[in-house]
């Protein structure tokens, strides 16, 4: 990851042709074309946080710069060199948190070099993505102003791998303090008088590996430490996150809950020295030497690719049995702030940009996801797709040429989701689910989650099987349905994705395929796509 490569500009891929071959795979069988969903309207569980749906912007590639950034002086319409259509698509999806500057590019970013007058601010090397000079254009201050525009809390992910305490404790109060200390003035000096409400604050990023490749007794202790000196400064509270585990190391986990100590004796009793662990998974269909491709890849690839995103209920699960160990009243959060595809890097452009196409599979991979996390409400309590524009599992791609904007299938989903913010999950027990062997592991073809607020409800549901068809029977209990709307996310082929040129081809429109039924609503689920289902309740 990050080596250096030749310096391209990432381009739009162009919409391929693709055959896709039928391989064997192993599927049971099907007795009965039916899958039932029971939900019981009116026994609302946890509330799934808005900030489940959070997103992710590093220094790397275009993500920030070409991305968020063009400068005040671009062609591109921006305000105070901030893309406006970027800007806009974000909030059109109620971004809720935005979680910056890494990622590996946060444990060697000094917050220091990115205030006061950009052209007198220092430069270096982003040793760790393209190997490219960084000149700190974007700092402290404009990203802040960019989370003000998106409407979107900041989530600072601080440097403990080549930073110091004294280094995170004096951005804490340059950004959160408002009286006349030393950090608050010169913020005033750079010309913000009133300080910032930063609610997440980052004690580093992957400390088992880019962050400092520590054993996790070491990084225990520092995480406790910096913790501790990065204060709340007047009405500013900070909800401290340590860097957590990598997929299923529960190791790291048991270690960091162990240095909460006795939090079972006292359920009223405020967590310290920080609040909540974080959780990196990534999904791919081959391995890190070759991750596979965003758009050329076969029905094998297509479930080997959904199976594991799928773990994400069994990592979601086993971590919180660890953290129940130690803290069964659940007052520790899990954020699972780096999770999507990673694909192989488009033809052509710099390895260590991470830019790639995002097609309908990548839409599937994130629905998945979210039923995992609103099955998890009462621990997940907040997520970070990676990333949010031109890198990884984006949702917006700019064309530096043309300097078109494309929304991705990925993006789709998440506003088709916004429904789910802050509602109140509700159980969904499926029967009569087909599923499949793949990778190793059972993979049910039939994906879904629901929630409610007040008289309605959100139900979300994912038809994973690549060539068949599903009817999905609702029988919808406890509460009286008046009204409901559908809308469907879908293509023809499974790498069907959007360009410049073909901005629409993997795009929600309303879907027809609902009828009412005694015990509720059948709903038509074709082969390969996502569907969501609005309710109004009496």
């Amino acid at each position: 990851m990050g080596q250096p490569g030749a310096r391209r500009d990432a381009r739009l891929a162009p919409h391929p042709v693709t055959d896709h071959p039928h391989p064997q795979k192993e599927r049971a069988t099907v007795s009965t074309p039916t899958t039932t969903a029971i939900i019981d309207l009116d026994l609302p569980g946890p509330t799934i946080s808005r900030h489940v749906y959070g997103h992710f912007a590093e220094h790397l590639g275009r993500c920030i710069y070409g991305g968020f950034w063009v400068g005040e002086d671009s062609d591109i319409p921006n305000e105070r060199g901030l893309r406006s259509d970027v800007v806009d698509a974000l909030r059109a999806i109620r971004i809720p948190n935005l979680r910056w500057p890494g990622g590996c590019f946060a444990d060697d970013y000094h917050w220091r070099d990115g205030i006061g007058p950009r052209d007198q601010r220092p430069r270096m090397v982003n040793s760790h993505w393209g190997d490219v000079v960084e000149d700190n254009s974007f700092g402290t201050h404009e990203f802040m102003d960019l989370c003000e525009m998106l409407g979107a809390d900041p989530y600072i992910s601080g440097n403990v791998g080549s930073g110091t305490v004294q280094e995170m404790s004096e951005w804490v109060e340059y950004l959160t303090r408002g009286d006349d200390s030393p950090m608050a003035a010169l913020r005033r000096a750079n010309g913000r008088y009133e300080p910032w409400k930063v609610p997440f604050w980052g004690l580093g990023n992957e400390a088992w590996g880019c962050g400092g490749n520590m054993r996790v007794e070491t990084f225990s202790a520092l995480a406790r430490q910096y913790a501790t000196y990065a204060r709340n400064h007047g009405g500013n509270e900070l909800y401290r996150i340590a860097a957590g585990a990598d997929t299923a190391d529960y190791h790291w986990t048991e270690t960091l809950m162990r240095s909460f100590g006795d939090l079972a004796a006292d359920p009223a009793a405020p967590v310290a020295p920080f609040q909540a662990l974080s959780l990196h998974y990534y999904t791919m269909s081959g391995d890190w030497a070759d991750k596979g491709s965003a758009t050329e890849f076969t029905v094998d690839e297509w479930y080997t690719t959904l199976a594991r995103a799928h773990r994400m209920h069994e990592l979601l699960t086993r971590h919180s049995t660890v953290m129940d160990r130690y803290d069964p009243h659940r007052k520790v959060g899990l954020v699972v702030d780096e999770w999507g595809t990673w694909w192989n890097v488009e033809p052509g452009t710099n390895p260590g940009f991470l830019y790639q196409q995002n097609t309908l599979r990548d839409a599937l991979v994130a629905s998945v996801h979210f039923d995992a996390f609103h099955a998890h409400a009462d621990r997940v309590v907040m997520t970070n797709i990676a990333q949010t524009v031109n890198v990884l599992q984006a949702m917006i791609l700019t064309d530096p040429d043309s300097g078109a904007l494309v929304l991705t299938p990925t993006y789709h989903v998440f506003e088709m989701n916004t429904g789910h913010h802050d509602a109140d999950a509700l159980a969904v027990h499926l029967r009569d689910v087909p599923t499949l062997t793949a990778a190793g592991r059972e993979l049910p073809l039939v994906s879904a989650s629901a929630s409610t607020t007040g008289d309605t409800a959100l139900i979300s549901l994912s038809n994973l099987d690549a060539e068949s068809g599903r009817t999905v029977l609702l029988d919808l209990r406890g509460r009286h349905v008046i009204g409901h709307s559908a809308r469907i996310l879908g293509a023809e082929g499974l790498g069907a994705h959007n360009t410049p040129d073909r901005p629409s081809d993997v795009a929600p429109r309303a879907h027809d395929g609902v009828r009412p039924s005694e015990r509720g609503l059948e709903v038509d689920l074709p082969a390969h796509s996502y569907v969501t289902v609005a309710l109004e309740l009496a």
